[in-house]
């Protein structure tokens, strides 16, 4: 068995996948980007509307630079919408906005994951420093040992993706529930928002296939060191 030609098609795999899942979440907010919402309410309407309404008015909403750089910081209390979703008015603004909120809610509920996921990011930033360092250290040298505590390494960020997913699927799950509670977009609308937020969950889902992906082409490449 060629180890070697086996860990190339891992990285194959894994460029098809996250390029097809870029494309897809691209794709999906571009076109619900210049579809206009019949209410004319921004991102920031949503988002301050949904907080308020759950008991979260001290939860600030800022806006950020970036391009789907949207996200909730849970040790600031602030809801982050890049340019386009803070003023825009668009069915695609109104399912980020609803998405991010959601976090917060969670924030609010100590959902078991998101808590899980805070607790390991400590241990995420050590490995994404040092799990490839290792690697490479243990490969160079012919240190199989190090190598394979660098994929240890790489597991812990694994783990980390695998706690992600449960995290941003409920996280959309809420949005679609807060934005039928409060009359935010109409049924047509809430249709384009379950069709951005499906993408953008489908992201996750495939960091983590490439990232398994990458695990096991180390994994193969230090296989096919132990029997050369």
């Amino acid at each position: 068995m060629d180890y070697y030609i086996l860990s190339d098609l891992c990285i194959l795999i894994g460029i098809i996948i996250t390029i097809a899942a870029q494309i897809g979440v691209n794709s999906a907010i571009k076109k619900h980007k210049r579809i206009k919402n019949q209410k004319g309410v921004t991102g920031f309407d949503v988002a301050r509307e949904i907080l308020d309404s759950n008991g979260l008015p001290d939860v600030h909403i800022v806006e950020t630079e970036g391009i789907l750089s949207d996200h909730y910081d849970p040790s600031r209390k602030v809801v982050r919408l890049s340019h386009d979703i803070f003023h825009g008015d668009s069915v695609a603004s109104i399912a980020v906005a609803a998405h991010e909120c959601g976090h917060a809610l969670q924030d609010k509920d100590n959902y078991t994951f998101m808590r899980f996921r805070s607790f390991l990011v400590p241990f995420v930033n050590f490995s994404s420093k040092f799990g490839y360092f290792a690697i490479l250290i243990g490969l160079i040298f012919g240190m199989t040992n190090l190598a394979w505590i660098g994929v240890a390494l790489e597991l812990v960020i694994l783990l980390f993706q695998l706690i992600t997913l449960p995290v941003e699927f409920d996280a959309s799950k809420r949005a679609g529930i807060e934005i039928r509670k409060y009359n935010l977009a109409t049924d047509t609308e809430v249709k384009g928002t379950k069709k951005v937020l499906k993408a953008a969950a489908l992201t996750y889902v495939a960091s983590v296939a490439t990232n398994l992906l990458q695990i096991l082409r180390l994994v193969l490449i230090l296989i096919g060191n132990d029997r050369d």
